[in-house]
């Protein structure tokens, strides 16, 4: 078994574009901007963009956050949003999610400009990943993608099950490692909370990636010997230790990690990359504009 060190490689691809960054001053271009918008207190919420916001001044990015109340309403996040778009100083932005019950989702992101929407949430970027059109692609499949080039994992002819469907995680890293490409050319399950024989299709992954946002649903009994196993889901779970909380993801990894060839950890997998392919959307979205 091999862990695959996320956070390590996500410094490399930092330090790709610290690198990048300096080229771009030297040749008196503007550094590249990456905004932020939050609203309400969400603690969760508050600990990405407190990250994001570290991340960009490690590699040289200007940051800054647009923060509203929770009662803030959907004309009023609208209105941040044109601002946002019009904003010539910013490169990308993302609209933290979740956002509050009373203000429609799909309608704050539609309304981003898709050439600054650096999550890769907006319905043109998804269309264009779906074509293999130059786009966005959302922060974590792109991580994920990254982790398996990096990590010298063969993806070719492989079986890869994917367990969970959300617009942000499952139905694209699915469309991505099904792609015509070196880097992908699975074939690809997508499996989510109404499939049958669950078990047993995650027992033929050769590839297995698991974002059901459920704690330790994976088990050893879900993975045959030798699997990659991809683990997105991170859950702060309260116990009587000195912090008063652990952090564990979507797969039991004790169980789980003496099967495997390779196995992501948690914390230290999936996460850091996710905000590594934040920063090379936000840097591509820089160029496009200079």
């Amino acid at each position: 078994m091999k862990l695959i060190d996320g956070k390590n490689i996500a410094e490399t691809v930092k330090r790709e574009i610290a690198a990048e960054v300096k080229t771009m001053l030297a040749t008196n271009q503007k550094t590249p901007h990456l905004a932020a918008v939050l609203v309400g207190e969400d603690p969760a919420s508050e600990t990405y963009v407190a990250a994001k916001e570290h991340a960009c001044k490690a590699v040289g990015f200007t940051s800054s956050v647009h923060k509203l109340p929770e009662n803030t309403t959907e004309s009023e996040l609208l209105e941040t949003i044109k601002f946002l778009n019009n904003d010539e100083n910013v490169d990308g932005y993302i609209v933290q999610l979740p956002l509050p019950k009373h203000i429609d989702t799909n309608a704050i992101i539609s309304a981003i400009d898709p050439q600054k929407d650096v999550d890769g949430f907006h319905p043109e970027n998804v269309g264009r990943m779906v074509m293999d059109l130059p786009c966005f692609v959302p922060a974590t499949p792109a991580g994920i993608v990254t982790l398996l080039e990096r990590s010298n994992i063969e993806t070719e002819g492989k079986n890869c099950v994917v367990v969970g469907r959300s617009n942000i995680v499952g139905t694209p890293v699915s469309i991505l490692l099904s792609r015509n490409s070196k880097k992908a050319n699975c074939t690809v399950t997508l499996c989510h909370s109404r499939t049958k024989n669950l078990n047993e299709i995650c027992a033929s992954a050769d590839i297995l990636i698991v974002a059901i946002g459920k704690p330790e649903f994976i088990t050893a009994d879900m993975v045959k010997d030798g699997a990659v196993v991809i683990d997105v889901g991170i859950h702060r779970i309260a116990d009587n230790s000195e912090k008063g909380y652990r952090i564990l993801g979507d797969v039991k990894f004790d169980e789980v990690a003496p099967k495997s060839s390779f196995i992501t950890p948690v914390p230290g997998g999936v996460g850091p990359m996710t905000i590594a392919a934040l920063l090379q959307n936000t840097f591509r979205a820089a160029k496009m504009r200079y």
